[in-house]
């Protein structure tokens, strides 16, 4: 598009020649008479470039261009003031004024153009700058936005990742796995471990040494949970609770939940030996049940923890009472869905548990087979 060029000059013979001859070099060229119609036809379709004569009935140049120069939108609108006065004097008021350049009556058309060339190029420049400035603006504020929504979108995680595997966490941020506060029914297989010798050693020890142990054992237990894709309901301070199959299905939570519990016990017997060399007699019992449950969000606003409820949370809790110092008992419907292949299994009888009116034929895992 070809630059707009305002001409200013109440004699019309004079914006007649000088119109003419930008037009003639493609220019899109419009006039006005006075100063105060000049201002009107910038406010209503913002020229490229000003001519504006300087004596002027009412606004004279230097007027005209100090209102230009005023308003924020026109403050770097080119004005090259025409002038039959003494150019030395005149280019002094017409710089206060805010004047970009000068051309002296008669006009020399070749001069005319070259210095309406010259300004359009500045002004060519100054745009680009503006539009560059503008794009990054908009660039900086995209970006501000995309940080802003990444550090949400990291304490988001942070937090899933108190109760899911860092890859679910991620999955359920993204949109890869249905709202897991939801509440929602599904069978999921629940581990519930304690330290047997817990309540004595809390009872003889002082505070210092008792957050020590719990912070060892609750790191090995924490690595165990996340590396077998656990979900962790809660620490309870010597208890820990976590189940299998939620929110993310697995083909195998009876055999994961095992899998874990074996291991836990391993790693818990190589600690027991460095708090038995301070004086703690300390042993891990664990339980193992699997059943149908209800899971979701669990709280109040503000607090709001991931939890499930049944009756196979209350039979892992109470399998774990049950159990001794290094043994892990399982329900009979794990025993089901473990099969004969994989691990060393046998009979523990039959027990009465609290809260249950039957009792349980209850059997321990001793190994993976071999």
């Amino acid at each position: 598009m070809s630059a707009h060029i305002l001409v200013v000059d109440d004699i019309a013979k004079n914006v007649k020649l000088l119109a003419d001859v930008l037009a003639a070099k493609g220019f899109r060229t419009s006039t006005a008479a006075s100063g105060a119609e000049a201002l009107e036809r910038i406010a209503a379709d913002m020229p490229d470039l000003v001519l504006l004569d300087v004596m002027m009935p009412g606004m004279s140049g230097y007027e005209v261009c100090q209102a230009i120069r005023a308003d924020p939108r026109t403050g770097i609108l080119p004005v090259v003031l025409v002038t039959a006065l003494d150019p030395a004097q005149e280019r002094i008021k017409g710089l206060d004024a805010g004047a970009d350049d000068f051309l002296t009556k008669p006009v020399n058309q070749a001069e005319l153009l070259a210095r309406v060339r010259s300004l359009l190029r500045i002004k060519a420049l100054y745009d680009q700058v503006q539009a560059q400035k503008t794009e990054l603006e908009s660039w900086n504020r995209t970006l501000e936005q995309r940080v802003s929504d990444g550090v949400q979108q990291l304490e988001r995680l942070q937090r899933l990742k108190r109760f899911f595997s860092p890859q679910l966490a991620e999955a359920i941020l993204t949109g890869g796995a249905d709202d897991p506060l939801k509440s929602h029914r599904r069978e999921i297989a629940v581990v519930f471990l304690d330290l047997r010798g817990f309540t004595a050693f809390t009872e003889t020890s002082d505070p210092e040494e008792v957050m020590g142990v719990l912070r060892e054992y609750h790191a090995a237990m924490g690595e165990l949970i996340l590396a077998h894709e656990g979900t962790l309901e809660r620490f309870t301070g010597d208890g820990i609770m976590v189940f299998f199959n939620d929110p993310a299905p697995v083909p195998d939570p009876a055999a994961r939940a095992v899998r874990m519990a074996l291991q836990m016990q391993q790693r818990t017997g190589q600690l027991a030996q460095g708090w038995k060399r301070r004086g703690y007699e300390l042993q891990l019992g664990i339980g193992v049940a699997m059943g149908f449950a209800t899971i979701g969000g669990i709280g109040f606003e503000g607090r709001i923890d991931y939890g499930a409820i049944g009756t196979v949370t209350n039979l892992s809790a109470r399998l774990c009472s049950e159990a001794r110092g290094g043994e892990i008992l399982l329900a009979p419907r794990v025993v089901a869905a473990l099969g004969d292949d994989e691990f060393v299994i046998e009979p523990a009888g039959e027990l009465v548990l609290k809260g249950l009116q039957r009792p349980v034929a209850t059997s321990r895992v001793r190994s993976v087979r071999t």
